[in-house]
């Protein structure tokens, strides 16, 4: 008489081949706590301190509200401007041979490797109303540097990077010749982009769009250059904190920090969630 088999249950892993799980996951779990989460927690624990009234005072300031506007903002806007310029540079990287195509890919990950401080002197330096580029546009009444679009277009040149090397391997992938198939069966240029390529890109375009936010929300060095630093209209939350703490109050520059670090989880978690979704759907 056979019986009939047993249902598997539950597992937490599935089994595997290679050996080591426990001891790597454990690794995995004391680094991240020692790394990440003690230092989260300790942040979280000294604003707990205030109490909640001395918080949300901190938290309702219009100086803090302006900050973090003017933080999370441009660094939207930052991110989404890389999105679009981004995805051209990785697909002229990817799709045309042409000379000096080594140099270019080169000069991609600039922002990496430049100290932040520094391409926030260059930066300033070029658009400033005496520089090369903000001499030109001051005539016309624009204003770059000092201004929140200075801050805009400091988080672009430290975001590009993310965007580029984030999309760039994904659209390797993609043969040429399932543009010339859909070409061939009728369809033009704008339907090729948005109904071939994007869909196969857009994991990557989100992961891109949340490397650079990420990267925009908390920058420092190549902004504050740049920036002005003028209370209400071009302070950023970081320099903010900075302020707080060389006024040595430490409760209101870890209470900011809170802040910051919970309105940048709930966004990564947005994002996240779109990225997961795109991925379903798309594949």
């Amino acid at each position: 008489m056979t019986t009939a088999p047993a249902k598997a249950g539950w597992r937490f892993r599935q089994p595997s081949v290679i050996p080591g799980f426990g001891l790597t996951l454990g690794f995995s779990l004391a680094y991240l706590t020692l790394i990440i989460l003690i230092p989260l927690s300790g942040l979280i624990w000294r604003s707990a301190a205030l109490g909640w009234a001395d918080f949300w005072a901190i938290a309702t300031d219009r100086r803090t509200i302006n900050a973090l506007e003017i933080s999370f903002g441009t660094a939207f806007i930052a991110a989404a401007v890389n999105v679009v310029f981004g995805t051209i540079v990785a697909w002229v990287l990817v799709r045309y041979n042409f000379p000096g195509r080594r140099i270019v890919d080169a000069m991609v990950d600039l922002p990496f490797a430049l100290p932040t401080a520094v391409a926030g002197i260059a930066l300033t330096t070029l658009y400033a109303p005496n520089g090369w580029v903000g001499s030109l546009l001051s005539p016309l009444g624009i204003k770059v540097a000092y201004t929140p679009l200075g801050i805009v277009i400091a988080l672009i040149f430290i975001g590009l990077p993310f965007v580029v090397r984030t999309v760039q391997p994904i659209m390797e992938e993609i043969d040429k010749e399932v543009e010339e198939v859909a070409a061939t069966l009728g369809a033009n240029r704008f339907q090729i982009i948005s109904r071939v390529l994007l869909p196969g890109l857009a994991p990557a375009i989100v992961t891109g769009f949340a490397l650079a936010f990420a990267r925009g929300v908390g920058e420092y060095g190549s902004v504050i250059f740049i920036a002005g630093n003028l209370p209400y209209k071009s302070e950023i939350a970081p320099l903010l904190i900075v302020i707080r703490l060389e006024e040595y109050n430490y409760e209101a520059a870890t209470a900011i920090a809170a802040i910051m670090l919970a309105l940048s989880f709930v966004m990564l978690l947005v994002i996240n969630l779109v990225q997961t979704w795109s991925r379903k759907r798309y594949g």
